[in-house]
C-alpha cells in the first residue's frame, strides 16, 4: 500500500468533510420562517386552516386574522385544508412571505355530480339531485344497496325486515302507481340502466346520486316516473399501487321479542278462566318458541380486497369481496362472492379514453321454508309443548287443525337459491375537433338463478296442508304440498339484458355563455325467464335431498301431478331517442331542458311511443351586485324545474295480448279434456303511467360554508294510472282488462342543514339533518267506461274474520287507508263491541255490515321522515352518530289482533299482557281501529368509534380500527316487535303475522391501507 505525506491527507480530510457537510450547510441555509395569510374568495381572513408541508409531520393552523408561521425551505409544498374549503397546494418560493386565498365548498357547490349520460357541476343545476359518498353510506351486515341509503336522502322512504334475503322497500317521494313491485326508483350502474344491485359491494362505491324530481330524471323517460339511483364505482387512479383491505365481523342478537307466556303463566290463566290443557298438549314442557327458532346470537362478517394503480394512459383497479351473513332464524343465511375488474386506457393524445369493467357476483342464499308460517306458529304454539319427545322424536299434536311445530317444520325441510350476476362494460369515448365528444357504451347483463327445495318425507308425510303467509297485499291461504315420502323441486332461470347506447355532447364557452348539448340513442334487448322447472316425490331416501330427482318415483302417486313448468318467457325491446341542453351565463343563470322518445313493445299496439319532455331553471343570487356585500352568504340559488317521467315497470309484452288458457275441463270419450277460453283480454290502446313533477328549490350557504342546506317543494301528479277493472263478458271474451284509468298525486317539502358548529386544530363536529314530508292523494279511479271508487284489499284471514278486509284505496284518501270497525270497548259481559254508522254500540257482529259499518282509520303513510348524522373528530379519534326517525304513520297490528283470540286459549299461546283479559270476550281479536297503532319511532341507527393509526411503517400508510353498533335503541310505542314494518307497495304498514325480526349489531372492523 502506497503511503501519502501528511499534507495530502489533510486535503483528503478536508474534502470528505466537505462532502458530508455540504448538504447539512446547505439545508441550514435554505431553511427559512415563512410567514403567510390565508383568505377566502372574498378577502375575508380564514381562520382554522390546516398547514402541512407536504411529506413531512411539520403543521401549523392559520390564527383568528388568517396568518401562521412556519419554517420551510424553498421548493417545499404547502397543503391548506379546512372542513370548508376546497384543499390547495402551493410551492415555497424565494421570498418569506405567502398569500393564499382558499375558495370555499359553498354546499358542495363544486361537487360533479352524476347525471343521465353525463356529469354536472352543482353550481349549474336546476334540478333536485342529492348525492351521498361512499364513506357516508350506512355500514354493517347489509345485503342491500337500498339499506345503505336509510336516513341519508330527504324523501327517500325505505324499510327492511331482518331477513338477510329480503329486499328493502324504496319510495321516492310517495306512491305513483297502484301496480305491486312498481314503486322502486331504476337504478343505474355506471351508466347501465336497470343493473342489478346485488352485484355491488359496499367498498366499491364511489357515490350515490339521487335524481328525485322528474326535470332530472326524464332523460331516462318511460323508467323514471320512480326516480333514478345513480350508482357510481370507484375507478384507477394514476400513480404507485394503492392496496386496501377492509374487514369486520359482526354479532347480531335480536333487538326485541314479543312477551308470549311462559308455562306457568298460560296455566294460571287457564285455570282463572276454568279451562282444562287437552293431556296431549299438556307434556311438562316450558318452551319459549320464539328462542327455538331463532339463534341465540347470528355472526356476520364481510372483508374486501381492492387494488389499483396506473400510468398516464392507463389505470386499472380490481376488487374481491366475500360477504357472509346468518340470518336470526335458524337455517337462513346468505353468502355472497363479487369480484370486479375495471381498466380505463387513454390513446391518441388523449383524445381516445378507453374503458372496460367486469363484475360478477355469486350468491347462494338458504330460505326458511313456509318462512311466514313459522313466524306465526312460533307465536301461538303452545308452551307447554316440548320441542321433542323423550325418545329423540319431534312432539306434534295433529289432532288440531294446522298446528304444526315450527322447530320440526323448518329442521325437515330446505330451501334455497344459487344465482349469479354478471355485468360486462365496455365504454369509448372520443374528442372531436369544435368541443364535440362522441360516446359508445355497450353493457351485457345476465342473472343466473337455480333454485331447490326439498321436503323430506318427515315433512310430506305430516304437513300436507300448510297455511301459507304472504306479505301484503297477497292474503293467506292453505297451499297443499302434494307428494309423500319426500318431495324435490328444482328450477333454473336466467335473464339477459342487451344495451347499446351512444350519444354526441357539445360543450363549449364562448365569453359568459357555456353550452352542453346532448344528443343520443339507446337501444335495449331484454329476455327474462328462459329457463324450466320440474318436481318428483316419492324417493327412497331423504339423503340425496334435492340433488337427484331420478330417484323419485312420482307415477306411483297418483295424486300428484311433475312440474315441468317454469317462468313465463319474455322477450322486451325498448328502443329510444334523447336530447338535453344546459346553457349558462356568467355562473350566474342556467336553463336546462330535455326530451326523450321510448319506443317498447310491451305496450298496446296504438300507444307503443311515448314522449318525455323537462325544463329547468336556475338563478344564483350570491353572484348578483346587490348581494356581494353580504359576507355571512356564501351561497344562495333558486331553482325551478317540470318535467314529465313514465312508468313501464312490471310489464311484460305480454299485458296487452288476448290469451287463451284453460277454463274447465270435459268428459270426453272417457277422457278428461281441456276447455280453452279467453283468460286475459286484448288492450291495444294501453300506454305509459305519466308522472309531471313540478319542483322548486333553494340552495344556501352561510358562514362561508359553515351552514349549508336547501329546501324543496315539490308536486308530482301521476295520470293514466294502470290497474286491471272488472268488465262483462258480454262485451269482452274474458272478466277483467287492464287499463289506463285515473291519477294519483304526491305533494311535499324536503328540508336539508349542513353545519360545522366546531372547527379547531384537534376536534372538529359536523352535523346533518334532513326531514321530508310527504301527501299522497289519490283523485280518481274511473273515466267513461270504467267507474270505480275504492279498491278493498288485504284480508288476514283471522280467526273468525275469513273474508274480511282492513284496507281500502279510496278516492281522495292516500294509499295505505285502513278500514275497519271502530272499537267502543267491552260491555258489561266483557264482551267487545263496535260502533255502527249511527254511533251505536254493537256487540252481535251478525248485525254489523262491513260496507256500511267500517270507517277510516288511519294511514299506514309516514308524514314526516328524519335522519341525523353527527361527526366528532379529536386528533385520530373519530365518532359518528346516526339517527332516524319516522313520525306520523299508522300501523295495522294484525299479529297482536290474532294473539287476541281469547276463546281459543285452550289450543293457542296469548301475550302476557292479557293476563287480565277473560275468555269470554268472543270479539277480542276482530279487526278494529283497537288494533291500529301508532307506528312513530325513533332509531338510534349506528354509533361507531375509530381510530386512524397513521404512517405505521414504511409499508402500511394507515390502519382504522373501528367498533359499531347497529340498531342500538327504538324508542316507539308501537307494541309489535318492531315499527319498520313495510311502507312500499300498494298495502304499507301491515304487520301481518310474518314479521323477521330486526337484529341489534355490534361490530368490529378495520380498514388497512398499503
Amino acid at each position: 500500500m502506497r503511503s501519502i505525506s501528511p499534507r495530502a491527507f489533510r486535503t483528503r480530510l478536508y474534502v470528505l468533510l466537505m462532502v458530508f457537510l455540504l448538504p447539512l450547510t446547505m439545508l441550514a441555509q435554505t431553511k427559512k420562517e415563512l410567514k403567510g395569510v390565508v383568505t377566502d374568495s372574498k378577502g375575508q381572513p380564514a381562520g382554522s386552516v390546516s398547514v402541512n408541508v407536504k411529506g413531512t409531520n411539520a403543521n401549523v393552523v392559520t390564527g383568528a386574522d388568517g396568518s401562521f408561521t412556519i419554517r420551510v425551505a424553498e421548493g417545499d409544498i404547502l397543503v391548506f385544508n379546512a372542513v370548508n374549503f376546497i384543499a390547495f397546494e402551493q410551492t415555497v418560493g424565494k421570498g418569506a412571505t405567502m398569500a393564499v386565498t382558499l375558495k370555499e365548498k359553498v354546499g358542495d357547490l363544486n361537487d360533479v355530480v352524476v347525471v343521465g349520460y353525463g356529469k354536472a357541476s352543482r353550481k349549474t343545476l336546476t334540478s333536485s339531485i342529492s348525492s351521498v359518498k361512499g364513506g357516508d353510506l350506512n355500514r354493517g351486515p347489509i345485503s342491500d344497496v337500498g339499506q345503505m341509503l336509510q336516513g341519508k336522502v330527504p324523501g327517500l322512504n325505505i324499510s327492511k325486515s331482518g331477513d338477510p334475503n329480503a329486499s328493502a322497500a324504496i319510495v321516492l317521494r310517495g306512491a305513483s302507481t297502484l301496480r305491486t313491485g312498481a314503486q322502486s326508483p331504476l337504478f343505474v350502474i355506471d351508466g347501465v340502466p336497470g343493473a342489478d344491485m346485488s352485484i355491488l359491494a359496499p367498498d366499491d362505491i364511489e357515490s350515490i346520486d339521487v335524481l328525485k324530481d322528474a326535470a332530472a330524471a326524464a332523460i331516462y323517460g318511460n323508467r323514471a316516473a320512480n326516480g333514478v339511483i345513480m350508482v357510481t364505482t370507484k375507478r384507477g387512479k394514476k400513480g404507485a399501487l394503492q392496496l386496501n383491505y377492509n374487514g369486520y365481523i359482526a354479532q347480531e342478537k335480536v333487538s326485541n321479542q314479543l312477551k308470549m307466556m311462559n308455562a306457568e303463566q298460560y296455566k294460571s290463566f287457564l285455570a282463572k278462566n276454568n279451562l282444562v290443557l287437552a293431556p296431549e298438549n299438556d307434556k311438562g314442557g316450558n318452551t319459549n318458541w320464539q328462542d327455538e327458532v331463532q339463534r341465540s346470537s347470528a355472526i356476520s362478517h364481510n372483508h374486501n380486497v381492492s387494488f389499483g394503480s396506473g400510468s398516464e394512459n392507463t389505470t386499472y383497479n380490481a376488487s374481491v369481496n366475500y360477504f357472509d351473513q346468518q340470518g336470526i332464524l335458524k337455517l337462513n343465511g346468505l353468502k355472497r362472492m363479487i369480484a370486479r375488474l375495471s381498466i380505463d386506457q387513454k390513446a391518441i393524445n388523449d383524445k381516445l379514453k378507453l374503458g372496460l369493467s367486469v363484475t360478477n357476483s355469486v350468491s347462494q342464499a338458504t330460505y326458511v321454508p313456509y318462512k311466514g308460517n313459522i313466524l306465526a306458529q312460533m307465536l301461538t304454539y303452545l308452551p307447554t309443548a316440548p320441542v321433542k319427545n323423550a325418545d329423540g322424536s319431534w312432539y306434534e299434536n295433529f289432532n288440531m287443525s294446522s298446528y304444526y311445530n315450527p322447530v320440526a317444520m323448518m329442521s325437515n325441510a330446505e330451501e334455497g337459491s344459487k344465482y349469479s350476476n354478471l355485468l360486462g362494460t365496455f365504454t369509448a369515448q372520443l374528442k372531436l375537433p369544435l368541443g364535440l365528444t362522441y360516446d359508445v357504451n355497450v353493457s351485457y347483463q345476465r342473472f343466473q338463478n337455480v333454485y331447490s327445495a326439498y321436503y323430506n318425507r318427515y315433512f310430506t308425510n305430516n304437513y300436507a296442508n300448510v297455511y301459507s303467509v304472504p306479505d301484503p297485499p297477497a292474503d293467506p291461504s292453505l297451499v297443499t304440498i302434494g307428494g309423500t315420502n319426500g318431495k324435490a323441486e328444482r328450477s333454473t332461470t336466467t335473464n339477459t339484458n342487451k344495451i347499446l347506447e351512444t350519444y354526441l355532447t357539445w360543450d363549449r364557452k364562448f365569453g359568459l355563455h357555456s353550452i352542453n348539448a346532448v344528443v343520443g340513442y339507446s337501444y335495449q334487448d331484454t329476455e327474462n325467464g328462459d329457463g324450466f322447472s320440474a318436481s318428483s316425490t316419492n324417493f327412497p331416501t331423504d339423503a340425496v335431498s334435492y340433488y337427484n330427482l331420478s330417484l323419485g318415483n312420482p307415477y306411483a302417486v297418483g295424486s300428484f301431478r311433475i312440474n315441468l313448468g317454469g317462468a313465463t318467457y319474455e322477450h322486451v325491446k325498448l328502443i329510444s331517442d334523447f336530447a338535453r341542453i344546459n346553457y349558462s351565463f356568467n355562473n350566474k343563470y342556467s336553463l336546462q331542458g330535455s326530451i326523450r322518445r321510448d319506443g317498447s313493445n310491451v305496450f298496446g299496439d296504438n300507444n307503443k311511443w311515448g314522449y318525455f319532455p323537462s325544463v329547468g331553471l336556475s338563478w344564483r343570487l350570491d353572484q348578483e351586485q346587490f348581494l356581494k356585500n353580504v359576507t355571512f352568504l356564501s351561497d344562495l340559488k333558486l331553482r325551478a324545474s317540470y318535467g314529465v317521467a313514465g312508468n313501464s315497470a312490471g310489464f311484460s309484452p305480454l299485458t296487452t295480448k288476448l290469451i287463451y288458457g284453460t277454463r274447465s275441463q270435459f268428459y270426453n270419450n272417457g277422457v278428461w279434456d281441456n276447455a280453452l277460453g279467453a283468460i286475459q283480454n286484448e288492450n291495444p290502446d294501453l300506454r305509459w303511467e305519466k308522472t309531471a313533477t313540478t319542483n322548486i328549490g333553494i340552495d344556501f350557504g352561510l358562514l362561508k360554508g359553515r351552514v349549508t342546506g336547501s329546501l324543496e317543494w315539490y308536486n308530482k301528479k301521476t295520470t293514466d294510472l294502470i290497474y286491471t277493472f272488472p268488465v262483462s263478458t258480454s262485451l269482452y271474451p274474458s272478466g277483467s282488462l287492464t287499463a289506463n284509468v285515473g291519477s294519483m298525486t304526491n305533494k311535499g317539502f324536503e328540508f336539508t342543514l349542513n353545519v360545522t358548529p366546531v372547527v379547531k386544530r384537534d376536534f372538529s363536529w359536523t352535523s346533518s339533518i334532513n326531514l321530508a314530508h310527504n301527501q299522497n292523494k289519490l283523485n280518481s279511479l274511473s273515466d267513461s267506461r270504467f267507474q270505480a271508487d275504492s279498491i278493498q284489499l288485504v284480508q288476514p284471514d283471522g280467526g273468525g274474520q275469513t273474508g274480511s278486509k282492513i284496507q281500502m284505496i279510496l278516492v281522495g284518501q292516500p294509499i295505505g287507508q285502513f278500514f275497519v270497525y271502530k272499537y267502543a270497548g267491552q260491555n258489561a259481559n266483557g264482551v267487545s263491541t263496535f260502533y255502527n254508522a249511527k254511533g251505536e254500540q254493537v256487540s252481535d257482529l251478525s248485525k254489523l255490515n262491513p260496507r256500511r259499518d267500517y270507517y277510516l282509520a288511519g294511514n299506514a303513510q309516514p308524514k314526516v321522515i328524519l335522519g341525523w348524522n353527527n361527526t366528532f373528530r379529536y386528533k385520530n379519534l373519530d365518532l359518528n352518530i346516526f339517527m332516524r326517525s319516522v313520525l306520523g304513520n299508522k300501523i295495522m297490528n294484525v299479529t297482536r289482533a290474532d294473539l287476541s283470540w281469547v276463546t281459543m286459549a285452550q289450543f293457542r299461546n296469548l301475550p302476557v299482557a292479557l293476563a287480565d283479559e277473560s275468555t269470554k270476550d268472543v270479539n277480542a281479536q276482530i279487526y278494529s281501529d283497537r288494533y291500529v297503532e301508532s307506528g312513530s319511532y325513533v332509531r338510534l341507527d349506528n354509533a361507531t368509534l375509530g381510530y386512524n393509526f397513521k404512517n405505521v411503517s414504511k409499508d402500511i400508510k394507515n390502519i382504522r380500527a373501528y367498533i359499531s353498533g347497529n340498531n342500538l335503541f327504538v324508542i316507539t310505542g308501537y307494541k309489535g316487535i318492531d315499527p319498520e314494518i313495510n311502507q312500499g307497495g300498494i298495502a304499507p304498514g301491515v304487520d301481518a303475522r310474518n314479521f323477521y325480526p330486526k337484529t341489534r349489531t355490534i361490530l368490529v372492523g378495520v380498514n388497512v391501507s398499503f
